[in-house]
């Protein structure tokens, strides 16, 4: 299915997931859609590696964890956070090295307090390879953490391949 990106997220300076300057990073970019899906596009490397050539899973959990939390910016932008309450993971086949990745997640449930979401890591090939599901807590910024946006370089970094348009 063919989809226009309204919008690119921000990326931070050490995030594990999103973080531009953490040597360990997966560098993950995000990016929202017209559906109101989130998707996020990275490329793990060697040091995310658990078998020779295989994504570890605490990193695909990571990934599709912060995609699925990053949805919540589409409704309610950068006053409301979601802080995770609860994740399931179910790993369907290898996640290679090397290949550029792409995360799905959407909103399939919220109430007042707390949204729920799910997520798949995607194939070069389309196919799914981990699936995700979770519950968040929804918060304001400076409930969660100290957060001082300059500080954490919180910003759209602008990639010559960031895309208009995707097809899922």
């Amino acid at each position: 299915m063919h989809h226009h990106v309204e919008r690119k997220q921000p990326n931070s300076k050490m995030c594990l997931v999103c973080g531009m300057k953490n040597p360990f990073g997966l560098r993950a970019f995000f990016y929202e859609l017209d559906n109101g899906e989130v998707m996020a596009v990275f490329r793990p490397r060697e040091e995310h590696q658990s078998y020779p050539g295989r994504l570890h899973g605490g990193i695909s959990a990571a990934i599709l964890d912060e995609t699925i939390g990053r949805v919540g910016m589409i409704r309610y932008g950068e006053e409301m956070w979601g802080v995770t309450l609860e994740f399931h993971i179910r790993f369907r086949k290898p996640v290679p090295l090397d290949a550029e990745l792409r995360v799905v997640a959407r909103i399939t449930r919220e109430n007042n307090r707390s949204f729920e979401g799910s997520g798949e890591i995607l194939l070069p090939d389309g196919s799914v390879a981990v699936e995700g599901t979770g519950r968040y807590l929804k918060l304001p910024i400076e409930r969660i953490a100290d957060f001082d946006v300059e500080e954490q370089e919180w910003r759209v970094v602008p990639s010559p391949d960031d895309p208009a348009e995707i097809e899922l």
